[in-house]
């Protein structure tokens, strides 16, 4: 199951709760979170948060955030132990943290601490039966060891100092996997991830993804990843039908010399020294191919075959006068403009 991104309705340190509009939001298909940032704001309130969820099912939440110059102690999850989606995030300084344990029914667990004091807050059997984790360490290098016990887990964000990665390859549910800031670890643990649809590399430093093997992923995103400069493997993707790839200074060239047919939406945002991407041809169901801030020469590239399944070009060089005579060209030969993000 492909991750579904839901819009977020934030409730922020509420002196009272409109029980019938968080029921309709909910049933409009949003997150509803209740959130607080300082111990001073949580009032009697949080009994009445657990109350919802205990009701709602995972997209309500409760967020903890910001608690500036103050340790935000875990203690207070004794008060929400019906919590099915929790945000610990945006913390400087956490206690008690141990106290996720006391938490059965938890499904979705968003932890962003700078000052992590457990590095093996994974720990916990309660956690086992979570579907959804982002964890950010950027301090104490976080083990991941323990995620092989989580056996429902299907969406995956982590990032910062961790080590033990290679057991996220034991994740036989992971649909949806993003390494955030993770520098140079080897991703040959990605080939056993044989139900993951999205991977997405963020920021950290490798050169390449040579690791990865053939593979039935449906989205791929490479993003200020820094120093990679090799895509040669994109083949390897066969099942891809989105391939986003941002802020690559050192990607040279793009070459798909092989067939990819399910390939619909292609992205390419400030590769600044990208100067050639070839085999467009070997995109037979491409669709829409948006090229911004890239050292391609747009005469060359507008010349060369093109599938025709390709119906909305974006190119852009962010030189007023040249990308609209660039745009009077594409609408010329009948392409539209990528109209949204």
């Amino acid at each position: 199951m492909r991750k579904i991104w839901k819009r977020k309705i934030l409730i922020d340190n509420p002196v009272e709760l409109n029980r019938d509009q968080i029921e309709q939001d909910l049933l409009a298909g949003n997150q509803v979170i209740v959130q607080f940032s300082h111990p001073d704001l949580y009032g009697t309130i949080l009994e009445e948060v657990d109350e919802l969820c205990a009701h709602f099912d995972e997209n309500f939440g409760v967020r903890f955030y910001g608690h500036y110059s103050l340790s935000f102690d875990g203690h207070t999850l004794f008060r929400i132990p019906h919590v099915k989606m929790l945000h610990l995030n945006s913390l400087t300084h956490a206690h008690n943290t141990e106290a996720l344990a006391a938490l059965k029914h938890l499904r979705s667990l968003h932890l962003g601490i700078y000052e992590l004091e457990n590095s093996n807050i994974l720990g916990s059997d309660s956690l086992r039966s979570l579907s959804d984790l982002t964890i950010f360490s950027e301090k104490k290098i976080l083990n991941l060891e323990y995620v092989k016990e989580f056996s429902r887990l299907e969406h995956l964000h982590v990032g910062g100092k961790v080590k033990n990665l290679d057991a996220v390859g034991d994740l036989k549910n992971l649909n949806y996997l993003a390494l955030h800031s993770i520098s140079k670890i080897p991703l040959h643990f990605v080939n056993r991830l044989k139900r993951l649809k999205h991977l997405r590399i963020l920021l950290g430093g490798r050169e390449h993804i040579q690791e990865i093997e053939e593979n039935e992923m449906d989205n791929l995103e490479i993003s200020r990843v820094r120093g990679f400069q090799d895509l040669s493997n994109i083949a390897n993707f066969r099942a891809l039908t989105s391939l986003l790839i941002e802020d690559q200074n050192q990607l040279h060239e793009v070459r798909f010399d092989q067939q990819m047919k399910s390939l619909k939406e292609l992205s390419i945002w400030n590769c600044k020294n990208l100067a050639h991407i070839s085999g467009m041809d070997q995109l037979p169901s491409l669709l829409k191919l948006r090229m911004i801030k890239t050292a391609i020469d747009f005469d060359s590239f507008i010349h060369q075959k093109l599938p025709h399944s390709l119906s909305t070009v974006e190119f852009l060089t962010t030189k007023n006068k040249v990308d609209q005579e660039i745009q009077e060209t594409l609408s010329n030969r009948g392409y539209q403009k990528w109209s949204s993000f």
